[in-house]
């Protein structure tokens, strides 16, 4: 906990601009944004599945670390509208190795349980559909990441469930400066290579480009399978919030939390 908070609290500082948002005269909350951020990403190391559990196990166990703490309602509301610093934090973590090799892949994000399919409402004006992985149907978003060879998630982009792994690829790999990238025959055709060669300087190669190297390529591959088992430990599928902005921020607190531990930041 005295790791994220130093961690967060210098990067702050360090960035005034990003508290630029308030409005009112209390520009300087004696519950400060980092103490708000320290306790949301406390979830992966408390082991829980909500952003309201980890809340009641600091509230109840750590009360003397925030003498300042809020209600539930309070810090979540104050959670959520520090998505710039989030991004900002995500950010300053994308370490680059020397060998610009990257792995993409996808993975659904169902925002309700199949027995609810029929009726589900939930998050469709917020771009929500169905969608069909390798386990079957499933209502909701699409995960992508990028990775790097050090093992850092470079960018992540949430979509709709039913949209094609291809179309947010060219987005992700405009986010590094060129390279080679795997990724499964979701991403195959020679039109989309030529395309993202074109406006990412990238070269995509798939199991089908190199049938001889096929165990190759799917052990390299296998870090990105690794890395979503990681994220799935973390209950990343498990984020039922009821807006986009609650969603999203709490997946992106997962992924840093992800970083910040592989970056050796966290040592948890």
């Amino acid at each position: 906990m005295t790791e994220l908070y130093v961690f967060i609290d210098d990067f702050s500082k360090t960035h005034p601009e990003l508290a630029c948002w308030r409005s009112s005269p209390n520009s300087q909350p004696a519950f400060t944004d980092a103490e708000v951020l320290t306790i949301a990403l406390m979830q992966n190391c408390l082991g829980v599945a909500t952003l309201k559990q980890t809340y009641k196990l600091i509230a109840e166990n750590y009360r003397s670390a925030f003498p300042h703490l809020c209600s539930y309602p309070q810090w979540l509301n104050r959670l959520h509208r520090l998505g710039e610093l989030i991004g900002s934090l995500f950010a300053a973590l994308r370490y680059c190795s020397n060998l610009q090799l990257y792995l993409i892949d996808s993975k659904p994000i169902p925002v309700c349980k199949p027995i609810r399919h029929g009726r589900v409402r939930l998050l469709r004006d917020a771009g929500a559909y169905f969608g069909k992985s390798s386990t079957g149907w499933f209502f909701g978003f699409k995960l992508h990441l990028l990775r790097n060879s050090a093992g850092l998630i470079v960018d992540a982009i949430l979509t709709p469930a039913n949209l094609e792994d291809r179309d947010p690829a060219i987005e992700l790999t405009q986010s590094v400066d060129g390279g080679i990238l795997l990724g499964d025959l979701g991403y195959r055709g020679p039109k989309f290579a030529d395309l993202l060669a074109e406006q990412a300087e990238m070269l995509i190669i798939t199991r089908a480009d190199v049938p001889e190297r096929r165990e190759l390529h799917s052990s390299i591959r296998q870090q990105i399978e690794t890395l979503f088992s990681q994220l799935w430990h973390g209950f990343i599928d498990r984020v039922f919030s009821r807006a986009w902005n609650g969603l999203w921020n709490t997946i992106r607190l997962k992924l840093l939390n992800y970083n910040l531990r592989h970056a050796g930041i966290l040592s948890i």
